[in-house]
């Protein structure tokens, strides 16, 4: 056990400090490896790499074609288009309510976490530009509105997080929709107010926007004013990808690819930026990933040492509460893993059969545990988070100056929210 605290506190400072997640997880992983009596070489060239390589075989082309996607929205002008007609509609300096909006619409709408990071991106980012908000808080408006609530807590949210209780538990996606509602309102409206304080205190300090170290403001581009698309044109590509995987259920690979081919169309005038916005996507895509899966190699040989069936076995009997025991179980997995699917997984796969027991003897209805398992996997947003990092990845913004906020809106709030969600259940509050 003492091995894998100090292969994650390591880990986590080593990455909050800016080093690079890509040497620092293996380097992690290796420490571990030896603490606990494994053979390092073998483990990193077998459960680390094996972690690592699995996740890039199934998401890369999601990474590939989701920064190509932002890239060409970025460079053609249509992100700035759809981000000034937001400006107007919600205001000016209500730009972190429209990220947080779009961003759980598109999550609550099916669309992978990855996905809407990639192609909100660009949109985003003009909208903070206009309302001259620091980039600091383009992280956790991203982690509130993709990370928390429509991804564990909002009653019929289609994110596996929300899916994978149905197998142990016999539930729908619906289940504890009371706490299901309550907890979301928690995270989603306690995470906005903090946001917008964050927003006003770092202005007065002078926190302001400040442009990305890998780019120079739009019109600055070819040395002339850039001449906006219409906003509705620019909005079909991403209209486009969030039907094809919601109405249609269209894969999001094919989603993508569609989306990609729909901007280069309705902007073919510009024809010249498509090249070099696909290269630029690509090669941003390749830091993404292995930003990543670095972490998920990881997760996978903190669950091969011997002492993680222990921690199991000890977060079982932690409480006479079956729900705090499930809650404590599947948070600690999470953050572990780095992931909230993973340790979800990990946690119900391990511990499924008991609660279901459980629930059969002490009367707590098969919703309410499926429902304080979604939430806890989601109250899980560490340094070491696969997600995390990936959003770092893509913005630029280092883990040192955005993760304080990331951790009251991804973990702190969401946290109360799971501790609400827990005496609701306990007193039968579905």
């Amino acid at each position: 056990m003492l091995s894998i605290l100090i292969g994650l506190v390591m880990l986590m400072a080593l990455a909050y400090l800016g080093w690079s997640i890509i040497w620092v997880a293996p380097l992690a992983a290796g420490v571990v490896a030896l603490l606990s009596g494994l053979d390092v070489y073998e483990t990193y060239t077998g459960p680390y790499m094996e972690g690592l390589v699995d996740f890039v075989k199934s998401w890369f082309p999601i990474f590939l074609l989701g920064a190509v996607f932002g890239k060409l929205m970025e460079k053609t002008g249509a992100a700035r288009s759809v981000a000034k007609k937001v400006t107007q509609l919600i205001g000016e300096k209500r730009a972190i309510l429209g990220v947080l909006i779009a961003a759980a619409l598109l999550t609550y709408g099916g669309v992978s976490l990855f996905v809407v990071v990639f192609a909100l991106y660009p949109i985003a980012l003009e909208l903070f530009r206009e309302a001259n908000i620091s980039r600091k808080l383009l992280v956790p408006t991203f982690a509130l509105g993709a990370f928390t609530f429509t991804m564990t807590s909002t009653p019929g949210t289609p994110q596996i997080q929300n899916l994978i209780p149905m197998d142990y538990f016999g539930t729908t996606p619906m289940a504890g929709p009371i706490i299901g509602i309550v907890t979301t309102l928690i995270m989603a409206v306690g995470g906005y107010f903090w946001l917008a304080y964050r927003g006003k205190k770092m202005a007065a300090k002078g926190d302001v926007f400040t442009e990305p170290d890998d780019q120079k403001k739009p019109d600055e581009d070819e040395g002339v004013e850039e001449k906006d698309p219409n906003w509705i044109i620019s909005l079909i590509p991403l209209a486009i990808v969030v039907i094809l995987l919601n109405l249609v259920k269209l894969e999001p690979l094919w989603s993508l690819l569609i989306g990609v081919i729909a901007i280069m169309i309705l902007n073919v005038q510009d024809y010249k930026r498509f090249i070099p916005s696909i290269n630029d996507g690509s090669k941003g895509s390749v830091m993404a990933i292995l930003n990543t899966s670095a972490a998920v190699g990881f997760g996978a040989v903190i669950a091969i040492v011997p002492a993680f069936e222990d921690i199991t076995s000890w977060l079982l009997n932690i409480s006479d509460n079956p729900l705090v025991a499930e809650g404590l179980a599947v948070q600690v997995m999470a953050i572990i893993t780095g992931s909230a699917s993973g340790g979800l997984g990990i946690a119900l796969s391990t511990l499924g059969d008991t609660f279901v027991e459980l629930s059969q003897t002490t009367g707590i209805s098969p919703d309410v545990f499926h429902r304080i398992a979604a939430v806890a996997s989601g109250a899980s947003i560490f340094p070491n988070n696969g997600a995390l990092l990936t959003l770092i990845a893509v913005t630029g913004v280092s883990l040192r100056d955005t993760y304080k906020d990331v951790f009251v809106v991804a973990f702190v709030i969401p946290t109360i929210a799971l501790v609400v969600g827990v005496i609701m259940g306990a007193i039968g509050l579905v």
